[in-house]
């Protein structure tokens, strides 16, 4: 029995084959209609990167900078919306899902053109997912084409239908389709065959020998300083008036490493939006915002989670006296009684200047789909804490130091990123809270590659304090390699050949049955159990959420923020300027 997609956003495509063409469109083009007022055309938009992007290649981009540019230069099939967090067409006008969930079909818009003006059709498609599959690419997004332990099988049913078959149903299949950026087979076949792939598309690459089916296109390219994108005048969007979109005339990305000068260059007027802004420069920049012609919006809690985690894995070599301190951790009254120790509020207010929201769960309120509302509200109790310790068999000195059964002081240290001031605050501030309880704790800030190495590689640590979640989807899904016990990710234990507890097997079995169970509803049930178990057992500590807060000016319409990255650039093809251009 196949099931069709029925939703909101499918009334776009309707409206999109029901116009007649506009100024800038054929009659075989089946454009789709983007939502909101038109706007006139025109300008450019300057946007800092806080990095130099390292490629320009969709296939091997691992890094954020790269993301955002090459977002704007590609198209999805089918797009998660940023504000709704739900998908919605693409290039693909719509779809179906048959076999029992094991099939999605999708049906691609008619009359589309990469930005050099070379047709679009299911061969590019097919094309695609063969190259993010092949092992010579070193794709990251490989793994999440692989459902069942098989690869996604892409097959071309006609010129516009492409049929995807997996090895077992995939509750979410669809929402794969907004990461898999659509690649011109007619310019990347030929190193695809030679094996080369993943050498293709430098920074160095003349913008000729590029294309994309996104919003822009590469102009030109300045080493350490900026890149420039133009408007793509085949994009496959138009408003309402027929107008094709985008607005913009140029997209200018200038590369401004530190948030401070970020903030200085916005300030100045040199920059029109600023995509993340931290907790200490909220109030810096709202306090003249009026006077200079932009805002500041706090969008409340992203998806992103901050934790503290003790190692509960076997390390490579067991350093002097880890064992004694894993059987404190290992029990779960003593992890429940530091989490009861920890005062989040004060992470909020003394690391985040109160943009943050403090959680008991992994789960933040900004995940509007996903969150269990049941979980309770963090609360702070040194007695309740002290109660725990006092039935794991821990007891007080006189000079009320915390020590083991056998009389052993308890200390120990936490491992953080040191270029991260935030958890760096964090992890002082747990450790005067866990000073109250008798616990002798320091802190050792790393360099981020040395914390990842002792954590999932020698894992030669105690406790690590970090953040998870701050991607471009909501889905359960797109943790899978940190709930399943065999997981790469599973921090506090990782690649376990079977799971170390009950409650570890527990959650594998929910995970994997999530990823099959078709109705939201019943998946939504399943998940709210992990959340549960997570909680329960305290594998990570939920610590905080930070707020995702942006910047930008006030003439600029079409602009709508988002907790999903990119938080303000997701829509560059409705961005538009109110007044004079740039």
């Amino acid at each position: 029995m196949e099931r069709r997609v029925a939703r909101t956003s499918r009334a776009l495509v309707t409206l999109a084959a029901l116009l007649a063409p506009g100024p800038g469109a054929s009659a075989a083009e089946e454009l789709l209609v983007a939502p909101g007022d038109p706007r006139t055309p025109g300008g450019r938009l300057v946007v800092g990167l806080t990095a130099e992007p390292k490629t320009l290649n969709p296939v091997t981009n691992s890094d954020a900078a790269s993301r955002d540019v090459i977002g704007r230069t590609t198209a999805c099939l089918v797009c998660i919306d940023r504000d709704t967090q739900r998908t919605t067409p693409g290039l693909a006008k719509s779809w179906a899902v048959s076999e029992g969930g094991r099939r999605i079909t999708l049906v691609l818009r008619q009359g589309i053109r990469f930005s050099d003006g070379h047709p679009f059709d299911a061969d590019d498609v097919v094309f695609s997912f063969a190259a993010y599959q092949d092992e010579r690419s070193h794709s990251p997004q490989r793994d999440l084409l692989f459902v069942g332990g098989k690869p996604i099988r892409a097959t071309r049913v006609d010129a516009y239908t492409v049929a995807f078959d997996m090895a077992e149903p995939y509750a979410v299949a669809e929402r794969l389709f907004d990461g898999v950026a659509v690649l011109p087979r007619h310019l990347l076949e030929a190193k695809f065959r030679e094996g080369k792939l993943a050498e293709a598309w430098g920074l160095g690459t003349p913008p000729a020998e590029m294309a994309g089916l996104g919003p822009f296109r590469v102009k030109s390219y300045a080493p350490g300083d900026r890149l420039v994108l133009e408007r793509n005048p085949y994009y496959f969007k138009a408003d309402r008036a027929g107008t094709r979109l985008p607005y913009l005339d140029e997209l200018l990305l200038l590369v401004v490493p530190s948030e401070d000068a970020q903030l200085v260059r916005f300030q100045a007027g040199e920059t029109d939006l600023v995509g993340r802004v931290g907790p200490d420069s909220f109030e810096v920049l709202a306090k003249d915002s009026s006077a200079r012609g932009y805002s500041v919006r706090d969008l409340g809690p992203g998806l992103e989670y901050s934790f503290l985690f003790f190692n509960l894995g076997e390390p490579e070599k067991r350093p002097d006296g880890l064992e004694q301190r894993q059987a404190w951790w290992k029990d779960v009254l003593f992890r429940r009684a530091v989490s009861l120790a920890l005062d989040r509020e004060g992470m909020v207010r003394l690391a985040f200047a109160g943009r943050a929201t403090a959680l008991a769960g992994h789960v933040t309120p900004g995940n509007k789909l996903w969150r269990n509302e049941a979980i309770p509200a963090p609360r702070r109790s040194l007695d309740d804490a002290r109660a725990l310790l006092r039935r794991a068999g821990f007891s007080w000195r006189d000079d009320g130091s915390l020590v083991d059964a056998a009389g052993r002081p308890v200390a120990f240290s936490i491992v953080t990123n040191a270029s991260n001031t935030a958890r760096v605050k964090m992890a002082t501030i747990a450790q005067d809270d866990l000073a109250e309880l008798g616990m002798k704790v320091s802190v050792a800030p790393l360099e981020m590659r040395a914390v990842i190495d002792r954590v999932l590689q020698t894992r030669d640590y105690d406790a690590c304090l970090l953040a998870l979640g701050g991607g471009g989807d909501a889905d359960p899904n797109v943790e899978m390699n940190v709930w399943l016990s065999s997981g790469p990710t599973h921090l506090w234990n990782p690649g376990q050949a079977k799971p170390a507890t009950p409650w570890e097997a527990e959650i594998d079995r929910l995970m994997r049955l999530q990823v099959v169970t078709m109705r939201h509803e019943e998946r939504k049930k399943l998940y709210d159990r992990v959340q549960e178990l997570v909680v329960e057992n305290l594998p990570v500590l939920p610590l905080v959420a930070p707020h995702v807060v942006v910047a930008g000016k006030d003439a600029l319409a079409g602009l709508r923020p988002a907790i999903l990255a990119p938080y303000v650039l997701w829509n560059a093809e409705e961005l538009a300027w109110k007044g004079p251009r740039r």
